[in-house]
C-alpha cells in the first residue's frame, strides 16, 4: 500500500493534479459545462457576435467570471473586456498550450447552475455541439446507405 501511495505522489508532481472531467475543462477554458451561463465561440468573439446576449447574461448573473480564450489576439477582446468592467465582472484570459478551444468567452459561476442553453446561436450557424451530432449523424447515413 505505501508502495501505491508514493507511486500517486510521484505522478502528480509529474503530471500535476489529476481533474475531474478534463476535457470539459479544456473546451470550457478550465471550468465545467455545469458552471457555465452563457458561451460565445472564437468565431463570435472576433465578429463582437453575441454582446447582447452576454451583456443580459452579466446583468442577471453579477456574481459570474468571465474567461477569455487566450489564444485569441486581445484586439478582439475589447468589448467583452468593457462589458466585464461595467458590470464588474472580473474576467481573465486563460491559455491552455496542451489544449484548444472552440469557444472564445465563457460566463461561469464557482458552482453549478445547470443552465441547459448556453451557446448563443447565429442566425446561419449551427451550435457546436449540434455540428459534432449531425457529421457523425451523415456519417452513419453514408454508411448505411444502399449505394447503386
Amino acid at each position: 500500500m505505501a508502495n501505491k501511495e508514493i507511486d500517486d505522489i510521484l505522478q502528480e508532481g509529474i503530471h500535476g493534479k489529476k481533474q475531474i472531467k478534463a476535457g470539459e475543462r479544456k473546451r470550457y477554458l478550465g471550468t465545467i459545462r455545469e458552471r457555465v451561463v452563457i458561451a460565445l465561440t472564437n468565431g463570435q468573439l472576433m465578429r463582437d457576435k453575441g454582446l447582447q446576449e452576454l451583456e443580459q447574461a452579466m446583468q442577471h448573473h453579477p456574481e459570474t467570471t468571465l474567461l477569455l480564450n487566450g489564444h485569441v489576439a486581445s484586439r478582439f477582446m475589447k468589448e467583452e473586456k468593457a462589458l466585464a468592467e461595467k458590470y464588474n465582472i472580473p474576467y481573465t484570459a486563460v491559455t491552455n498550450n496542451d489544449a484548444e478551444s472552440d469557444l472564445g468567452a465563457v460566463l461561469t459561476y464557482d458552482y453549478a447552475v445547470d443552465i441547459e442553453d448556453i451557446f448563443v446561436q447565429d442566425h446561419n450557424e449551427e451550435k457546436p455541439e449540434q455540428k459534432k451530432e449531425n457529421s457523425l449523424l451523415d456519417t452513419i447515413k453514408k454508411w448505411f446507405t444502399p449505394t447503386s
